[in-house]
């Protein structure tokens, strides 16, 4: 049965076995791993992934492609969540004693970002989660300061993961080959974040982006006269592109102590 990739489901499936075989490399997938899948799609990766893991579950949206895993693979092996990964409740699943959740898969690019923050919630329950996306938005996740893709997404990613861009994919790994490169990122939640309320770092950071060019003093200016600036460690005059994470924590810090 051939399947006819969605656009609304965001489907680009991966054909190129080359790079399958890179990818799989980098997770490096182990017997007893906890492990899931999002978006298997036509099942590529997770064929090669079950040649390591004992189990594996995985979360798809697609009723068509659900029925295709149920037909093709034994149910004791594959556990199939029929469901949208937004709204899926990745805690909910099983984990052995002592062990923590890895999470990976070829993310559709028109729900990454929220998906990645949806996953922040149960960021101390995983070992590490391994990508694919746009080479974009991988590039905005590892962006250092005064860099121009440094932003909203680099600052409340690296509160919480430590990532790394593992290698570039390009269009015609693809069947339908998207319009950009993409890219392999390997996230692994940082053990202990800057102590920080998320919805206040994500307010300040929000809006320090929202006029990037603009220098900070104006940017939260409403939140902030300068001399609380100057406490946070932030220079009024930069630009939101060169204040480093710490110092996007003190200034939420300061103002959620008011």
């Amino acid at each position: 049965m051939n399947h006819i990739p969605r656009k609304r489901f965001g489907q680009n499936f991966l054909t190129d076995q080359g790079v399958l075989h890179d990818i799989i490399r980098v997770i490096d997938p182990q017997p007893d791993d906890a492990m899931v899948e999002i978006g298997p799609g036509l099942a590529a990766m997770t064929r090669l992934l079950l040649d390591s893991l004992r189990q594996l579950h995985v979360v798809e949206l697609d009723r068509d492609l659900v029925e295709r895993l149920r037909k093709n693979f034994d149910p004791a092996r594959l556990i199939i969540h029929a469901g949208d990964a937004l709204q899926f409740d990745f805690a909910s699943l099983p984990v052995p004693a002592g062990q923590r959740l890895r999470v990976v898969g070829n993310l559709p690019y028109n729900i990454s970002s929220p998906l990645l923050f949806h996953l922040t919630q149960i960021a101390p329950q995983v070992q590490d989660q391994h990508f694919m996306l746009q080479k974009e938005v991988v590039e905005r996740m590892v962006a250092e300061p005064g860099s121009k893709t440094y932003g909203r997404l680099s600052v409340m990613l690296q509160w919480r993961y430590q990532m790394e861009l593992m290698f570039i994919v390009p269009p015609a790994a693809f069947d339908p080959p998207p319009k950009v490169d993409s890219a392999i990122v390997r996230m692994i939640p940082v053990a202990q974040p800057l102590p920080c309320d998320a919805e206040t770092l994500e307010r300040v950071v929000t809006k320090a982006f929202t006029q990037r060019r603009k220098v900070l003093r104006n940017c939260v200016g409403d939140l902030f006269t300068e001399n609380e600036l100057i406490d946070a460690g932030a220079d009024p005059q930069a630009r939101p592109e060169t204040v480093p994470l710490e110092q996007f924590v003190a200034m939420a810090n300061l103002l959620r102590a008011r």
